[in-house]
C-alpha cells in the first residue's frame, strides 16, 4: 500500500510536504505496514476514500484511528493519502488531466500540513476531509484558485432562480476557494485561473454545464468595504460575486484563521503589520463580528 522509505519520500516532495516533516513521516511509515492493526486500517481508509471516484455531491469521512494521540494519530491521513495517490493519478490520466493541474492539486496535502506546523509546531494533517476532495477528482488547482465540483443546494437555487437562470437543485455549480501561500489576490491572477477554469472544465468534464461559480468566504464580508481601499485585491475580488444570501451568525474564527495562523488568537492580541490585519483586529476589538459571505456569478 505505501510505497518503500526511499520511494515515500520522493512522493512526499511531489506532494509539497516540507523536508522538515519527511523524515518523521518515512520512519513512521515503516511501522504502519508493519503493524498488524495498522495496516488493515489503512487499507480500508483507502477503500472508503476511492470509492466512486470522481463523484460529487457527497460527502467522504476518513475513518478515525482509535490510537492514543501523538505523531501518529496527526500524521495517519497523510498515509491514507500516499497510499490512495496512484487511484487519483489514474483518474487524472483518464480523464487527460495535465500531469501539472494534477501535481499542484495534490500539492494541497503539503500546504495543510505546513498550516498545521505553523499553529502547532508539530507535523500533522489539519483538516482531512478537506483534502478529500483533491484525492477523489472533486477539485483543482487551476492558477491562483481552487474549483470544485459541486452542486447547487435549494437556498443556491433560489438566489440563481431569481437571477433568471434554469437551476434546480443538484444542477452542477463550481465551487471557488482561495489556498493560502499563493501570492496576491490579484485581478489579473483571478481573471487567468477563471479562464483556465473554463477551458479545463469543458474539456475535461463536457457531461457537466455549470452555470455559476460559487463562493462561501469570510473574503466576501462587506464590513471590508469600511476598512480596505476600493482598489484593493479584495475588494475587486468581493465585486465579481452577487450576493447569493446573508449569515446572521457571526464566524469571528474565520478571519483569524486564514489571516493570523490560528482560530484561538484573542483578539487584543492580533498584530496590526498590514491593512488586512488591521481590519480584522481592529473590527474585533471594537466589538464587531465577521460573516462568511456568499456569493455567485454566471461562468
Amino acid at each position: 500500500m505505501l510505497p518503500d522509505a526511499d520511494e515515500l519520500a520522493e512522493v512526499l516532495l511531489d506532494l509539497a510536504v516540507s523536508h522538515e516533516d519527511i523524515n518523521e513521516l518515512v520512519r513512521m511509515g515503516r511501522r504502519v505496514m508493519d503493524d498488524p492493526e495498522l495496516r488493515p486500517f489503512l487499507e480500508a481508509s483507502v477503500e472508503e476514500l476511492v470509492r466512486d471516484m470522481g463523484g460529487i455531491g457527497g460527502s467522504v469521512e476518513l475513518p478515525e484511528l482509535d490510537w492514543p494521540s501523538g505523531a501518529l494519530q496527526r500524521c495517519f491521513p497523510a498515509y491514507v493519502f500516499v497510499a490512495a495517490l496512484p487511484h487519483t493519478r489514474a483518474y487524472h490520466r483518464e480523464l487527460g488531466v495535465p500531469a501539472d493541474v494534477s501535481r499542484h492539486t495534490l500539492a494541497d496535502l503539503g500546504r495543510n500540513m505546513a498550516v498545521h506546523r505553523r499553529r502547532y509546531g508539530l507535523p500533522g494533517v489539519l483538516a482531512p476531509h478537506w483534502l478529500t476532495h483533491h484525492f477523489r477528482g472533486e477539485l483543482y488547482q487551476l492558477g491562483r484558485l481552487q474549483f470544485e465540483r459541486a452542486r447547487c443546494g435549494e437556498r443556491t437555487v433560489r438566489a440563481l432562480a431569481a437571477a433568471g437562470l434554469d437551476v434546480a437543485p443538484g444542477t452542477p455549480c463550481l465551487n471557488l476557494h482561495i489556498p493560502d501561500f499563493l501570492g496576491p489576490l490579484s485581478p489579473a491572477a483571478c481573471d487567468r485561473s477563471l479562464a483556465l477554469a473554463r477551458e479545463f472544465f469543458a474539456r475535461h468534464h463536457p457531461e457537466e454545464k455549470y452555470p455559476a461559480a460559487l463562493c462561501h468566504s469570510w473574503l466576501l464580508d462587506p464590513q471590508l468595504k469600511r476598512y480596505l481601499l476600493a482598489d484593493s485585491n479584495i475588494i475587486r475580488f468581493q465585486e465579481r460575486f452577487r450576493v447569493a444570501r446573508e449569515d446572521t451568525e457571526p464566524s469571528d474564527t474565520e478571519p483569524v484563521q486564514f489571516v493570523f495562523g490560528d482560530p484561538d488568537l484573542p483578539a487584543e492580541n492580533l498584530p496590526r503589520r498590514t491593512s488586512v490585519e488591521r481590519a480584522v483586529g481592529d473590527h474585533l476589538r471594537a466589538g464587531g463580528h465577521w460573516y462568511v459571505g456568499h456569493g455567485w456569478f454566471p461562468l
